[in-house]
């Protein structure tokens, strides 16, 4: 294995010249838990932990690295490393923090495709593959469909699942998966070497069969269907970015049983580039699309134009997004109260001490 198998490429090299990091080695974040990272290196995978300062001066999450991020370190001891920096990332993959207002959830950095994950017999949800649609654009990752446990359903089952997609999603592939082997070949076609791809979906879609397939070798655990709910019994519980033989970087991770939007402005103007393309002739320009008369957006849903499905959807995320923009703005403001407050007991201290 090389390092440019993991991803590494000239854009990394140069910010490494530039920021004189030379005498650092550069390996890529394949694991975290509780600020306690793996970091593999074309040779071996070292544990790792933060340097002090790294630690203390990060202002936000995006301060902290994340599966998928290149950074620099140095060895410390057999197999033990401690992270100096991290590189500028490409691609951020982030959601709402589920049950922190105004707060965001890293899943994946520098990931290039994101390998959308829906089973097709109970977990199919039209509006979910929107919502992670919305995350792979906002993040300006390539989306691709995955429809898995097609050998539970009927030949027209599934084409009845594909005309829904259809009708509200346009020039996405959609690759079709069983439990077993079907359909792996043509996924596998487009798996690129050096390229890294996310998968994204609910808990027990087949995210761990996929991933077990497509490497040929037991990567993940999966247990057998429940034969109440179709779900396979095991969940993934950590983020883990795995080499395929073929070439290609796969990250997996948790199922997601919320799919929070954050501030996704240019995600959901992508997702739903229909309901932008007629907002354009909307009477007012702050038009909200919901009751406004001379709304464009109103009459192509009465008029059969807009999915009445989709335009509710997309209502209903960018509530979401103003609500997460709103929070967090109010954390923002009462972090930078806090410091406030710390810098002038800071000061005060220091002057009694005098």
């Amino acid at each position: 294995m090389t390092i440019e198998d993991l991803g590494y490429n000239e854009t990394l090299q140069a910010f490494r010249t530039e920021q004189n990091l030379d005498s650092f080695e550069v390996g890529r974040v394949i694991l975290e838990h509780k600020e306690r990272y793996v970091v593999k290196t074309q040779e071996e995978e070292f544990e790792a932990e933060l340097i002090g300062n790294l630690r203390f001066s990060a202002e936000s999450r995006y301060d902290f690295p994340a599966v998928g991020d290149w950074v620099a370190f140095s060895e410390y001891d057999e197999g033990k490393a401690l992270i100096h920096k991290v590189y500028p990332r490409h691609s951020i993959i982030e959601r709402k923090a589920v049950g922190k207002s105004g707060q965001i959830q890293i899943i994946a950095t520098n990931i290039d495709f994101g390998l959308i994950v829906q089973a097709v017999d109970r977990d199919f949800n039209l509006n979910r593959l929107e919502r992670y649609l919305t995350i792979c654009n906002a993040s300006k990752v390539t989306p691709l469909i995955v429809l898995s446990k097609i050998d539970l359903i009927n030949e027209l089952e599934l084409d009845a699942i594909k005309n829904q997609i259809h009708q509200r999603i346009s020039d996405i592939p959609i690759i079709t998966v069983s439990n077993q082997t079907t359909g792996y070949a043509e996924l596998e076609t487009l798996i690129k070497k050096g390229k890294t791809y996310c998968l994204l979906g609910s808990s027990g879609v087949g995210k761990s069969t996929l991933l077990n397939n497509l490497s040929g070798k037991e990567q993940m655990k999966t247990g057998e269907i429940s034969s109440s709910v179709n779900k396979g019994k095991h969940i993934t519980s950590h983020r883990e970015l795995i080499v395929l033989d073929s070439g290609g970087i796969l990250v997996d991770n948790p199922g997601m049983r919320e799919v929070g939007i954050a501030d996704t402005t240019t995600g959901l103007e992508m997702t739903f580039e229909t309901i932008m393309e007629f907002s354009q002739n909307c009477r007012f320009k702050d038009c909200s699309h919901i009751h406004e008369k001379g709304c464009a957006v109103i009459e192509a849903v009465e008029n059969g134009e807009i999915d009445e499905g989709a335009y509710t959807n997309f209502q209903k995320m960018e509530k979401e997004k103003m609500h997460f923009e709103s929070d967090a703005l109010e954390r923002k403001k009462k972090d930078k109260d806090l410091g406030k407050m710390i810098k002038n007991f800071q000061k005060q201290r220091k002057k009694s001490k005098y």
